[in-house]
């Protein structure tokens, strides 16, 4: 595998990743403040917004670091510094966190306030919510607390990666006669931490105190004697990222648990305290987890608002949600049809969220079930704690089928899950295989073989989203059932690649990473600007979480020069800067953030007329290109293919209200209609899944 070429244009022509991610944050956080949301939901997009940017410092910040303290010099296409971007990060967190806790303390929570929606300060209880705040506190949390005084026998402690934790400064002396002055008091994560009140103790219906709150107000009980000074939250995000050495493994999975139970404890890359923190006991625990006053974060409130992401389902009021619905079913796939012969008939494409991912369940369930089926082969990168399809997989075994799982057990954050999986698998008496060391399997692929009539035949799922039953209601992925002989003699090739040895065989329909995926995608877009160069219509749509790589966004420049119309909707963070003359002139970048997450991935090419389509679960990032094994797949069926440009492509091209425009500047800036509203995911609500909307 050749590794990717250096970038031939200027690093001027590129922006940086991680400042493009946090452009998107700020894209998620203006769902939350803008009021045409549903009030919970905002709610929820704050939320998203904390859970976003701590993945961002696990991982993506803590290479930045460690690029740092390594001494690295600009390893990306924009040319920046690892320290110059280090404090570009830090500037731009620090004000998207000032926003975000602006929002929640003075909009956010004063409107659900006033729906009867109340989170309750220390400061407005009344006697009777004192009362039980007290017992509460007595008889649910102090005796699963363990306060640590500081001092030569009681270091500081092991603090987990995003705890929750209180730092507190005493005063006087203990039964010992120590006076160390400072405790910490780790909050247990089995402890809540949002609490309702009781109904008859609160003016409003939902009534909530933090388990910040409960512990502030009663902290001395834990200190009898002594005077508290001071008692502030504090958590602390760690480097989460896992790092296995190939040469060193014997065994992957045994491996990689031992990586895990140190998750928790890797290096501090930020420390978020309450804004009320002591100057002194904030550099305290500054000092303790090696961090930097760029480090520090301080929060008007809660320092993990993370957790209030429970509060939209624990609330019944459907007039502050998104409606309800119920995905539609894919016409031609009828529930009392054999499910085999209706794909033998055609292929059927499946769009969630708005259509359902009941059929895939049902394939794998038939194929437990009929005696007909002689293997089953599936790829799973995430797929949750409680899978039916695995459930499924582990009966196919139990009833003798030779079922064959290419597990990924490097799944960022769900490592431990599909560890479980495995061993269940297993157990069933299932072949269960890593796949290839140093290449995640990320492709979403799923090979039956089935003895009918006329011998052997497959059936095949591909997707561009995970096998996660859960996330289909909330991702937008496509997913094509086929009987395609070609696409089932591919699919079966590179199932043999991930479970045996050998040379890679030739594909005859899909671009697999990391071969030919990357390759075909740059010789798709040379042809096109070939195309535009003889004077005839060139046409590149791409719709992508990510577009990075640097060979094909120079190749996009090129056949923007040549001509070629280029539109490119990119959900998160998009290197390539368009509109700039000489350069990018004929591209245009979009990002949509909606109700759903954009996650299928769609190459359109015009291709002279022919209209090349293809679907994948691959970003066009170097990690998907040349360190994964992806495929994408063509949609061959004209019927289908319109399908896939009616659906996946042309509402969000004419997306005017959920559409960001990138300018030539960096900045994105939300459409606003002019004339008729028109949004991508509300669209494909009432035309795919029939919702009829206010």
């Amino acid at each position: 595998m050749r590794p990717a070429p250096a970038p031939r244009y200027s690093t001027d022509h590129f922006i940086n990743r991680e400042l493009s991610l946090l452009q998107f944050q700020r894209r998620v956080l203006a769902q939350a403040a803008d009021p045409a949301v549903p009030l919970l939901e905002r709610l929820r997009f704050l939320c998203i917004v904390s859970s976003n940017l701590d993945e961002f410092f696990e991982i993506r910040v803590a290479g930045v670091k460690e690029q740092m303290r390594l001494g690295r010099v600009a390893t990306t296409a924009d040319g920046t510094s690892p320290r110059v971007l280090y404090e570009h990060i830090s500037r731009e967190v620090h004000s998207i966190i000032s926003e975000q806790y602006a929002l929640l303390n003075d909009t956010i929570l004063p409107a659900l306030a006033a729906e009867g929606i109340v989170f309750l300060r220390r400061v407005a209880w009344t006697e009777a919510q004192h009362t039980w705040a007290r017992d509460y506190f007595l008889r649910e949390v102090m005796p699963v607390l363990t306060p640590i005084g500081l001092d030569p026998a009681h270091p500081f402690p092991r603090v987990l990666n995003k705890s929750l934790n209180f730092a507190v400064e005493l005063e006087g002396r203990d039964a010992f006669g120590r006076n160390s002055g400072a405790a910490i008091v780790q909050a247990p994560r089995a402890l809540p931490r949002v609490i309702r009140v009781p109904r008859e103790l609160a003016d409003a219906e939902y009534t909530y105190v933090f388990l910040s709150s409960l512990l502030h107000a009663h902290v001395g009980t834990l200190f009898e004697g002594m005077n508290v000074q001071g008692v502030y939250q504090f958590r602390v995000t760690r480097n989460s990222d896992l790092y296995v050495d190939e040469e060193e493994v014997k065994d992957l999975r045994a491996t990689l648990k031992g990586e895990l139970q140190q998750r928790h404890f890797g290096d501090g890359v930020r420390l978020e305290v309450a804004d009320n923190c002591s100057s002194a006991m904030a550099d305290f625990l500054k000092s303790q987890f090696g961090l930097g006053d760029a480090d520090v974060y301080r929060v008007p409130g809660i320092v993990n608002p993370v957790r209030l992401i429970q509060v939209p389902d624990w609330v019944d009021r459907p007039d502050l949600k998104y409606r309800p619905f119920l995905p539609a079913r894919p016409k031609g796939l009828d529930k009392r049809d054999n499910i085999f012969a209706a794909i033998r008939r055609q292929d059927i494409l499946l769009h969630h969220p708005f259509q359902s991912f009941e059929p895939v369940i049902e394939l794998l369930q038939a194929a437990a079930d009929d005696p007909q089926v002689m293997a089953v082969k599936m790829t799973v990168y995430r797929t949750g704690t409680d899978s039916v399809l695995m459930e499924h997989l582990v009966r196919a075994a139990q009833k003798g089928k030779e079922v064959t799982v290419v597990l990924e057990l490097m799944a960022r954050f769900d490592e431990e899950a599909n560890i479980s999986w495995a061993a269940r698998l297993e157990e069933a008496g299932a072949h269960v295989v890593y796949g290839v060391f140093g290449y995640k399997t990320h492709a979403k692929m799923l090979l039956l073989v089935r003895r009918e009539d006329r011998g052997l035949k497959r059936y095949v799922h591909l997707g561009t989203g995970n096998y996660h039953p859960r996330t289909t209601r909330f991702y937008t992925d496509f997913g094509l059932l086929t009987a395609n002989e070609e696409i089932g003699a591919d699919v079966a090739e590179v199932f043999k690649q991930l479970t045996g040895l050998g040379q890679a065989g030739k594909l005859r329909h899909l671009w697999q990473a990391p071969f030919t995926l990357q390759p075909n995608v740059v010789a798709a877009i040379r042809n096109e600007a070939e195309i535009a160069r003889a004077g005839r219509k060139a046409r590149i749509v791409v719709k992508v979480n990510a577009l990075l790589e640097a060979e094909t966004i120079e190749a996009l420049y090129d056949a923007s020069c040549a001509g070629v119309d280029i539109t490119v909707i990119a959900r998160s963070v998009c290197a390539l800067k368009p509109g700039v003359p000489g350069l990018s002139e004929n591209i245009r970048v979009r990002s949509v953030v909606g109700r759903f997450l954009e996650h299928h991935r769609i190459f359109y090419f015009h291709a002279d007329g022919a209209e090349k389509l293809y679907l994948s679960s691959a970003d066009w990032m170097e990690r998907n290109f040349f360190k994964r094994i992806e495929v994408a797949f063509p949609i061959l069926d004209p019927r289908v293919k319109r399908r896939v440009v009616k659906e996946g492509l042309r509402p969000y091209l004419g997306d005017n209200c959920q559409a960001w425009e990138l300018d030539q500047d960096n900045h994105y800036r939300r459409k606003n209609p002019r004339t008729s509203r028109r949004a991508a995911q509300e669209l494909l609500l009432k035309d795919v899944a029939g919702v009829t909307l206010p």
